[in-house]
């Protein structure tokens, strides 16, 4: 039976870059999919889209073989992106689940990601790829991903990440106690377990809008810096300055 995809939507008055991000969904060619979206009270016409979006893909039961694209979203008050992050995993019901805040690249790009976890073999719990920062349609830097460790300074880079539903259930979610580092926390938190590990599809398959969360200023670079620390720290891994010295070189040999 093919897998259900869950792809998580946060929004607060992001209508411009929102309809290029449900535009990019909207031709997948992979099914199905199950977009969930939690705005956190927009008042710029985000809304308006996402209530157009969701009426032309409405929410109903599939059954297997369907080709359906379907949605269910909410617009409340929130505590931040990571806690609407939360907000919408628990209401999805994916087998695999990513966080799509950004533009998919290619109408192919879930059915890669998807292809390359079940290629990837007992241990896979994921997979992820190469992305670009843009600006419009400049291209800012490029990160090419590779495959690492974290010990090394590597990290997947979170918005092409798609993960089996199994390791939310087991690891738990975003700790909404970090401002800007709670997808690395999180992904340290299962990636620290060797055993599980993640498909690399060597191919740019997420543009992410420049002036994310952890990449606006240096104030945020800063912030990002001693979160990342707290992270490893927090987590038991050794010699965490260490390690986040060499993400930090790493992020740099991107520009």
């Amino acid at each position: 039976m093919t897998k259900k995809v869950s792809l998580l939507v946060t929004t607060y008055n992001v209508k411009n870059d929102l309809a290029v991000t449900l535009a990019g969904i909207e031709q997948q060619d992979y099914a199905p999919i199950e977009v969930v979206i939690v705005d956190g009270g927009s008042c710029d016409g985000t809304v308006d889209i996402i209530r157009e979006f969701a009426e032309r893909h409405p929410e109903r039961e599939q059954t297997e073989g369907d080709r359906a694209l379907t949605v269910r979203w909410i617009t409340e008050p929130d505590k931040g992106l990571y806690d609407a992050m939360n907000k919408a995993w628990a209401m999805c019901s994916g087998d695999i689940v990513a966080v799509c805040n950004d533009r998919l690249c290619t109408a192919d790009t879930v059915t890669k990601l998807v292809g390359a976890i079940e290629q990837g073999g007992e241990n896979c719990v994921g997979a992820h790829a190469d992305l670009v920062y843009v600006e419009g349609e400049r291209i800012v830097r490029t990160w090419h991903m590779g495959n690492g460790r974290i010990t090394d300074g590597w990290m997947p880079g979170h918005p092409t990440l798609f993960l089996k539903r199994e390791i939310y259930e087991r690891y738990g979610t975003y700790d909404t106690g970090y401002r800007c580092a709670a997808d690395y926390e999180f992904m340290v938190r299962f990636l620290k377990d060797e055993k599980n590990r993640l498909a690399y599809v060597p191919k740019v398959l997420i543009a992410m809008y420049y002036g994310g969360t952890s990449n606006a200023g240096l104030r945020n670079y800063l912030v990002s810096f001693k979160e990342g620390y707290l992270a490893l720290k927090t987590n038991g891994v050794p010699h965490p300055l260490l390690i986040t010295v060499k993400r930090t070189i790493r992020v740099l040999r991107q520009f």
